[in-house]
This record gives structure tokens, C-alpha cells and sequence, in this order.
């Protein structure tokens, strides 16, 4: 985790030289909070930097190099960096297929510079991150898991870290029900095509659909 004294050591990749080089200039006066180590125009010149891994990429959805996005993903989490992806699409279906593939969070390449640096400090410490525009999209989207109160109730608790015992004490329910409830909750997810079957994804889940906030 990065503090004041070891800067978030970021890598960005990006085929827009354009922008990558625009996006670099920026970032290396942007924050003292933010060290750029790397920023390439493709994926195997990113593995292949000498500076790699890093603790942040921040990585283009849209590398025309036939490489699944969630295997990215899954190579990056294997070696310690945390991913945030930026992409010029901003549909509901996009974000969330990303965000379930494993990423910290997503940008549109559209949204102000200022956001980039809200993200990558995010992602610095294990956080995600989502504007309030593509948080409100996701809400509005409509392919969300209907969940009761009560089943929100219960999200929000255990997603915050409560066992199931003291969920079950603050709503006055038996512990039997709650672990109901939450069984219940993830067939409800998984049933729209989401894996909450870890405390972590649950967690993540629900802070992401606006049910926990981050800083509950």
C-alpha cells in the first residue's frame, strides 16, 4: 500500500499515442503521490518493462491485440498490480463486464483529467472507482439482482465486515436466517450473471451497486 513516502508506482498502456504521450506529461506534474514508471503503446511492452510490475496500470479496454481482457486482468492480479481501466465506451454492459473480469474500476477517456488522479489513488490502496455518472448508469441499467430491504440489510453488514452472527444480532433475525438471506442474495447475482461467492466480491459488490459505501 502506498503512502506519502513510497509513491503509487503507475504504468499506463495505451495504443492513442497521442494521448498516452499527452496523459504522461500531464501525470508526471500532476502529484507528487503518483510516481510514472512506464507508459507504452502495447500489452508485451508493458510486461516486458524493466520496471514491471507496478502497483497501478492503468490500461486501455480497447488494445487491438486479441488478447481477452480478463486475461490481462487475471496476469496483472497474479503479480501484485492493481488495474484500472480506461476505454471511449461508457455502456452499463461494457463497464460491468469489466469490472467483473477483475478490474479496480473504469474510466471514460471523455471524463475530466482530475479523475484519473481520484482513481489511481483508489486503486493505490485497494480501492474501486467509479464516477457518479457510470455509478448512476450501472443503477440505471436495470440488469441488477432485485434484492429486498431486509436482503440489502444484510449485504450492507456482512459486506462490511460483520459476521454473520452479529448481522443476525443487528436485525433481530436468527443466524440460520441470515445465512439464508445471503444464500439467497447470491443466487440472486448469479442469476444476473455475477459471482459474489467470496465475502471480497460480495463486498466489492456491494459497493459498486451503492448498497455499502466505501467508506462504511
Amino acid at each position: 500500500m502506498a503512502d506519502t513516502a513510497d509513491p503509487i508506482r503507475l504504468a499506463i498502456v495505451d495504443d492513442h499515442r497521442m494521448l498516452l504521450g499527452a496523459l504522461s506529461e500531464w501525470l508526471r506534474g500532476a502529484s507528487s503521490e503518483i510516481e510514472l514508471v512506464a507508459a507504452v503503446p502495447s500489452w508485451s511492452e508493458l510486461l516486458a518493462h524493466p520496471d514491471f510490475p507496478v502497483d497501478v496500470v492503468l490500461l486501455d479496454l480497447d488494445l487491438r491485440d486479441n488478447i481477452p481482457i480478463s486475461l490481462k486482468l487475471s496476469m496483472l492480479k497474479s503479480a501484485g498490480v492493481k488495474t484500472m481501466l480506461m476505454s471511449n465506451y461508457s455502456e452499463a454492459a461494457v463497464v460491468r463486464e469489466a469490472l467483473s473480469a477483475g478490474a479496480m474500476g473504469y474510466l471514460v477517456k471523455s471524463e475530466p483529467v482530475e479523475s484519473i488522479i481520484e482513481a489511481i489513488r483508489a486503486a493505490g490502496v485497494g480501492d474501486s472507482y467509479l464516477t457518479p455518472e457510470l455509478e448512476q448508469a450501472l443503477l440505471d441499467d436495470g440488469t441488477l439482482p432485485k434484492l429486498s430491504a431486509q436482503e440489502r440489510r444484510v449485504m450492507a453488514l456482512y459486506g462490511a465486515g460483520q459476521p454473520v452472527k452479529a448481522v443476525a444480532f443487528q436485525l433481530g433475525i436468527s443466524e440460520e436466517t441470515a445465512k439464508s438471506y445471503l444464500k439467497r442474495i447470491r443466487e440472486k447475482y448469479r442469476a444476473s450473471g455475477y459471482d459474489v461467492g467470496t465475502k471480497v466480491a460480495l463486498r466489492k459488490r456491494a459497493i459498486l451497486d451503492g448498497i455499502l459505501l466505501q467508506s462504511d
